[in-house]
């Protein structure tokens, strides 16, 4: 059996084997890295490529935000409601608990009734947004960012302010992202109700 380009069975820590022998040239000894199979399908690279925009490690506090925002903007690209999709891949909330996400406690493990808060009239100002402005962003933690946005909504003279809470997962599989906390409106976004 050939090991790194030895032909011979000779033992590899033999006096003889390196007085006889001259050292393999630099190239030989990484020829066997070459050999070592690789475990990853041909498509690997495409399908990261594919995979539903979400959290990722390297996105800062604010990133997230942007990434958010500009998801909303462009809600129904490519499909209906991705842009709420997205907000929900990146909410960090227990799927199988009450939630604080939108203020009062809602059951929010069902992605439809996530769907339909946002449809609601003091969030729907943030589907399809036209402008927006960055009023303040404060790192509360090391691990814990807010910032309060101004949206100027699609609609005629509609304008709102939220609160976007992020907090930064240690340990666990979500170790080092950043995830929305909660997405507040500032006022009594629920005075009149909401059936979700």
């Amino acid at each position: 059996m050939s090991f790194c380009g030895l032909s011979s069975p000779q033992p590899l820590f033999s006096k003889s084997f390196h007085a006889h022998r001259p050292p393999p040239p630099l190239t030989s000894r990484f020829r066997a890295s070459a050999d070592v199979p690789d475990f990853l399908s041909a498509d690997w690279l495409e399908s990261r490529r594919k995979r539903p925009f979400g959290p990722r490690l390297n996105f800062s506090a604010e990133e997230a935000v942007q990434c958010q925002l500009d998801a909303l903007m462009f809600n129904d690209q490519p499909r209906p409601d991705y842009g709420i999709e997205v907000m929900y891949r990146f909410a960090g909330f227990d799927p199988f608990e009450r939630s604080t996400y939108f203020g009062p406690f809602f059951d929010l493990g069902q992605f439809e009734r996530f769907r339909r808060i946002f449809h609601h009239s003091t969030y729907r100002v943030l589907l399809g947004h036209r402008e927006r402005k960055i009023l303040s962003s404060l790192l509360v933690e090391e691990n814990q960012y807010k910032q309060r946005v101004w949206i100027r909504g699609a609609r005629p003279e509609e304008e709102e302010i939220f609160q976007f809470t992020m907090v930064q997962r240690v340990g666990g599989s979500w170790d080092g992202y950043w995830l929305t906390e909660s997405l507040l409106h500032d006022g009594d976004s629920f005075s009149g109700g909401v059936a979700y």
